[in-house]
């Protein structure tokens, strides 16, 4: 049984897997930070504008190479900031929960990229607590 990085090699061109790990990484490394920035009044409208970039990137890339683990898990990331970056300009902050739910969602990522580069058989099972979503998503 073939790991899922020599799957991807064998179906897609080596250079588009080589630049999906490379942005993935790129764009992965970036989301800590970013996330712990929406709960600063200062940082929020930019934090959010690219969390919500950084997710939709990601989502449409695994949606080509058909990972679909990633692509829901970053669909409902994007859903989520999408509804940040609505309240951009308005004073509000990201809930503490809604931060450790995101952070949470950065680790996933994280185990999914290290899935792949490691060439496992399967993406990790997702951390059940991601499943609840917080209500609470504004200070």
């Amino acid at each position: 049984m073939m790991g899922l990085l020599k799957e991807l090699e064998a179906d897609y061109d080596l250079d588009i897997i080589e630049d999906y790990l490379t942005h993935f990484g790129v764009m992965n490394g970036l989301l800590d930070k970013l996330i712990v920035n929406l709960g600063r009044n200062d940082k929020f409208d930019a934090s959010s504008y690219e969390l919500n970039r950084i997710f939709h990137n990601i989502k449409t890339a695994s949606q080509y190479l058909e990972l679909t683990p990633v692509v829901k898990l970053t669909t409902l990331a994007e859903d989520i900031t999408a509804k940040l970056k609505s309240k951009r300009g308005t004073g509000v902050t990201a809930s503490n929960e809604l931060i450790d739910w995101l952070l949470l969602v950065a680790d996933q990522m994280q185990g999914y990229l290290d899935d792949i580069e490691n060439d496992e058989i399967y993406l990790r099972i997702l951390n059940p607590k991601i499943i609840a979503i917080p209500n609470e998503i504004f200070n």
